[in-house]
């Protein structure tokens, strides 16, 4: 019912409003990638009020874009919909069905995720990476980069093994920046290189231990923000401006703000 109701208002504010009569795929890509991220900071906040309200704008994004090519004859919300079933069914044969009359076994979230990757090449993927968009931020991709290796089967055995390659490329990244000889040359180029390897190595481990590394970092995000308009509270409610305060006056209220 309410699925329905949505998709008639959809008709009519596509033939009655002007701009939503306007508005083409290009023009709402930008759009949907603001909202998704809207919705990714209702869930870091855990505020399912927000929650509620972002899917509700992200569901009506899906529907546009479904809207706009049964416009064009290619394809309309049903097709989407069905497309997504059959996915779905295909990809769980250890739920719905054997592959070639063998039994498909995964009583595991890593065989299910083997088992999907498998899927995928079957279905015409030339490679693992193939379903990881090229637009996605660094630190994401590379999390999803090591999610399709080891669903492959291309891993590390045990965590220790990662943080051993953590430290290796620490050093090597030390090496290159030079840190102990600050008067040396430093090939930006190359300590940039290594600095990318230091960070790949980090999500590698956080992958490990079951921590989201884009997550882990956009928390530290907020919380560096919070501390910092706290130093910019106080300094107001003192009369200062951060510009007039030294460092050591903001580390007094930085401090005060790791408590508040």
């Amino acid at each position: 019912m309410a699925f329905n109701r949505l998709l008639t208002i959809m008709d009519e504010l596509r033939e009655q409003c002007p701009w939503d009569r306007k508005q083409t795929l290009d023009s709402l890509r930008h759009l949907t990638i603001e909202e998704t991220y809207e919705l990714s900071d209702a869930i870091l906040n855990k505020d399912m009020v927000d929650i509620r309200k972002e899917l509700g704008d992200v569901q009506l994004h899906l529907i546009f874009y479904a809207k706009i090519a049964s416009e064009t004859g290619d394809f309309d919300i049903a097709d989407v919909l069905n497309g997504e079933c059959d996915k779905l069914i295909s990809r769980h044969p250890h739920i719905y069905g054997d592959i070639n009359g063998q039994r498909v076994v995964a009583d595991t979230e890593e065989q299910v995720k083997a088992n999907w990757e498998q899927l995928k090449l079957k279905e015409g993927n030339k490679s693992v990476f193939g379903g990881v968009p090229t637009s996605l931020p660094a630190l994401v991709k590379a999390m999803r980069i090591q999610e399709k290796a080891r669903g492959a089967g291309f891993d590390w055995d045990e965590k220790e093994q990662v943080w051993e390659k953590v430290e290796e490329e620490m050093q090597e990244f030390k090496a290159e920046f030079n840190i102990d000889t600050l008067e040396q040359a430093i090939d930006t180029q190359r300590a940039e290189g290594e600095f990318g390897d230091l960070l790949f190595s980090l999500v590698n481990y956080a992958r490990f231990i079951d921590i989201n590394p884009e997550t882990a970092l956009e928390r530290t995000n907020k919380k560096f923000i919070k501390r910092f308009q706290y130093i910019e509270e106080q300094a107001r409610a003192n009369g200062k401006a951060l510009s007039d305060m030294t460092l050591a006056e903001m580390d007094v209220y930085w401090n005060q703000a790791k408590t508040v």
